[in-house]
């Protein structure tokens, strides 16, 4: 008779339960926030983290200092699908000890329901506007840099939320060419 063979784990991770992850510094950021944070003059982020675990507030914190302390005159920020928009809402980060709040417009939030066209007028008229943050789907990003020279983007954060969504095929469009660039 064969017995059956009970499967065994090659990778085991214990976490230490701490509540240092859950616990917040004088300016409201989580221990993980903080990390992030000490890295925000770098050029190029790619923050890998578990599940809420407060990865957008890390990425707000990081966009608000290149806005107000590094020169950087937009964030835009680009979620995979809608839903996830609401990850990048207004908050009142002062209200927990840092310097300004993370806000965006309704006519910046580009993750409600409208057409892809309009969205994509919306985003080009983002950029040459005053207001410096603006939220919107892959898809849009995608669109609105087909019809935009790179030169467009001078002087913009742009923030890939979920980036291993961005299609791999480098060939097949502008924006992932730059993206891998």
């Amino acid at each position: 008779m064969n017995a059956i063979k009970k499967p065994i784990n090659i990778v085991d991770v214990t976490y230490a339960k701490t509540k240092a992850s859950v616990n917040t510094d004088a300016l409201g950021m989580r221990d993980m926030q903080q990390r992030v944070f000490a890295k925000r003059d770098a050029q190029h982020l790619l923050v890998k983290a578990p599940p809420a675990s407060g990865k957008s507030r890390a990425l707000m914190f990081v966009a608000l200092d290149k806005l107000y302390n590094q020169g950087r005159r937009k964030v835009i920020v680009a979620v995979p699908e809608r839903s996830i928009g609401a990850s990048f809402a207004s908050t009142a980060l002062s209200k927990f000890g840092f310097f300004a709040d993370w806000e965006i417009k309704p006519e910046h939030n580009l993750c409600d329901a409208g057409s892809s066209a309009g969205k994509v007028d919306a985003f080009i008229q983002f950029l040459e506007g005053p207001d410096a943050t603006l939220v919107c789907t892959h898809a849009t990003l995608r669109f609105a840099f087909e019809k935009l020279a790179p030169e467009s983007f001078n002087g913009t954060v742009l923030a890939i939320d979920e980036f291993h969504h961005v299609s791999a095929d480098i060939e097949s469009s502008r924006s992932a060419r730059s993206c891998a660039t």
